[in-house]
């Protein structure tokens, strides 16, 4: 296995509201939080674990042509590098989205054009 799902990314009109839906729904706890724009949700454990902790990100309305979930993956056996390289070759492509390029992650589309994050953070395959 070279990558899992660790995060999956909602963007929402009321991302507080929907991290006490989850949060209830799934027996998870706010695990950090930016202001009121931003609420990441997961097991108690913490980030990391078999479940994916989930992301919900205020965006008033959908961006045209772009769903509001997005796929965040983390390298397991392999360090971020090698894992783009993997993953560019098997079909993935760069996708631009107005990052500034400091970022810690690359962003890429499938082959459908679905964009994913590949993150730095190795985690166990589990």
């Amino acid at each position: 296995m070279a990558c899992r799902i660790s995060e999956l990314v909602l963007g929402c009109r009321d991302p507080e509201g929907l991290a006490r839906f989850w949060c209830e729904v799934l027996d998870f706890v706010v695990l950090d939080r930016e202001g009121d724009d931003c609420f990441e949700i997961g097991p108690r454990e913490g980030f990391g674990g078999p479940q994916p902790t989930i992301i919900l990100s205020r965006r008033d309305e959908p961006e045209p042509g772009k769903t509001r979930l997005h796929i965040d993956v983390n390298p397991t056996d392999r360090d971020q590098d090698a894992e783009l390289e993997r993953l560019l070759k098997l079909g993935a492509r760069p996708a631009d989205i107005g990052q500034t390029g400091e970022e810690p992650w690359h962003v890429l589309a499938d082959p459908e054009g679905n964009e994913f994050c590949l993150l730095k953070a190795r985690l166990n395959p589990l």
